[in-house]
């Protein structure tokens, strides 16, 4: 992958269910609601100086969440960071920059 360029959609992973699970506090304390489901779907990542992650969340029903969650350089040792997000997504919505 190029440094600033996105990868593709791909299916969600451990990993980024680990993610995702990092920052649902944050969300939460965000939108003043607790998530019945929240369960990673699917992510693409950008590579800058640390890794941008869009994370689409299936957050109950029909309902689902994009997310964008910054994690920094190893050396820098930062926790997650919720950068931005969107709420009234729907399954069939591209998971996009934001």
């Amino acid at each position: 992958m190029m440094c600033g360029a996105p990868s593709a959609v791909q299916p969600a992973t451990a990993e980024t269910q680990d993610i995702a699970d990092q920052v649902r506090s944050q969300l939460e304390e965000k939108e003043n609601k607790k998530f019945p489901v929240f369960k990673a779907v699917s992510f693409k990542s950008q590579v800058v100086a640390g890794t941008n992650y869009f994370i689409k969340v299936h957050v109950g029903d029909e309902d689902f969440v994009h997310l964008r969650v910054f994690k920094s350089l190893p050396h820098e040792n930062k926790p997650l960071t919720l950068s931005n997000y969107q709420t009234n997504e729907a399954k069939h919505d591209e998971l996009s920059y934001f």
